[in-house]
């Protein structure tokens, strides 16, 4: 109870374990349509490329998610303007792009005369999370989750058979674009918590780890927001009693339960799997 209840004395443990939540919450339930439609390697782009953003923010005086989410959707319109315009095929453009936002990132940092920590960008800092960074996160999962549950039957068939869903009538352009600026909200609100360097894998890995548990995307979506969400709590904990880099426990945690999905999944665990064939 000590190792449960100590942390929940301190104000900004209590905030961390909230934005943990919430964050780890809406990530899990995007994952989902990312998983489907496989975009892991544009999450990493989005998530990469806010880091200037935020940069051009500070020097502006505007707000971080402002900065952050105008760079997210300029690096998407950037991968889609190169792979219409050239041959290269659109994993080398979004490389590319992700890597060349980044590196304008660094230099940014490096030359523009801040107070921005460089470690809280990459990595996070959700253990010194403001009562306003707090509003304005409740603000940005409030409103992703809102148009993912709107629009979550032409999402899922977009992500699941584009083609038949462009035949039965759906803008799928409209959709695409709605997705990806879905994705770079949320990346901003990860950058809070996990940093720009390590919420794709909160984009990523819940979805692939209730993937490998069920074939039903409703049962999908409970799974992997049910799995981000104990991820991102117990992250906090266990980086509150190791001192050690809460970003970093959280994906960790993430990654072991994607780990014993992988081994003991009833069907699609490779131990099931050995089990069934050798029977």
């Amino acid at each position: 109870m000590t190792w449960l209840l100590d942390p929940l004395t301190h104000a900004f443990m209590v905030r961390a374990l909230l934005v943990s939540a919430l964050v780890g919450g809406v990530c899990g339930l995007l994952s989902c349509y990312m998983t489907l439609k496989g975009w892991a390697l544009m999450g990493d782009a989005v998530s990469h490329a806010v880091m200037p953003g935020v940069v051009v923010a500070y020097a502006l005086g505007l707000p971080f998610s402002l900065g952050a989410f105008v760079f997210g959707v300029g690096s998407v319109a950037a991968i889609g303007f190169v792979k219409q315009k050239s041959r290269i095929k659109e994993d080398t453009v979004i490389g590319l792009v992700f890597t060349g936002f980044f590196a304008l990132g660094l230099v940014l940092v490096s030359k523009v005369r801040s107070n921005i920590d460089l470690t809280h960008i990459l990595f996070g800092n959700v253990l010194g999370i403001s009562s306003s960074d707090l509003q304005q996160t409740l603000l940005i999962t409030a409103l992703v989750v809102v148009l993912l549950l709107v629009f979550r039957r032409d999402l899922l068939l977009f992500c699941f058979d584009p083609t038949h869903a462009r035949s039965i009538g759906i803008n799928t352009g409209l959709l695409h674009y709605l997705l990806l600026s879905v994705l770079s909200l949320t990346a901003v609100a990860g950058l809070q918590t996990v940093g720009v360097i390590l919420v794709v894998a909160m984009l990523v890995t819940p979805g692939a780890t209730a993937y490998l548990l069920t074939d039903r995307f409703d049962r999908m979506t409970v799974l992997a927001v049910a799995s981000s969400v104990l991820s991102s709590v117990i992250g906090v904990y266990v980086s509150y009693w190791s001192d050690s880099s809460t970003a970093g426990c959280i994906v960790l945690v993430q990654t072991g339960l994607f780990l014993l999905a992988f081994l003991l999944a009833p069907r699609y665990g490779i131990l099931n799997a050995h089990r069934s064939q050798a029977s």
